[in-house]
């Protein structure tokens, strides 16, 4: 029965929403682990098999077989981080030439560019492209 004069109400009690809402959120942060991994990064180091180090004038040369070379000398990944840190180094820092081979590939080759970038190399140049001038020559 309705009494004369009254309108429904159309209102939520929010209160008890809010509350479980709240008890869930606790309880999620309760529940999340703490960040306890670690995360392990290779930073250069000095390379005692590496090659020398030119104080004016670096090669490095990615050939068709997709190796790096120093200097003409085989170099992995890290030790070419090393010696970019070891030029980086020096009183002067030495120039720094890139020439991929044609054959090379484009992933090593970008790869190798970044760790140039990453190492914060500044004297740094293409050598080679006066190979490539034209297209019908290869």
């Amino acid at each position: 029965m309705s009494v004369p004069g009254s309108r429904p109400l159309g209102e939520i009690n929010t209160t008890p929403l809010i509350d479980v809402m709240l008890v869930l959120l606790i309880m999620f942060v309760i529940t999340i682990p703490a960040a306890t991994h670690s995360v392990e990064v290779d930073l250069p180091r000095d390379c005692t098999d590496c090659p020398a180090v030119d104080n004016v004038k670096n090669r490095i040369v990615i050939d068709g077989s997709d190796r790096v070379l120093w200097n003409g000398n085989s170099v992995s990944h890290a030790q070419l981080g090393a010696l970019l840190a070891e030029t980086r180094r020096l009183p002067i820092e030495p120039e720094l030439q890139f020439e991929p081979a044609s054959q090379a590939s484009y992933d090593i080759s970008a790869r190798t560019l970044h760790a140039i970038e990453a190492a914060g190399i500044t004297r740094f140049g293409f050598v080679g492209n006066e190979n490539y001038r034209t297209f019908a020559a290869r």
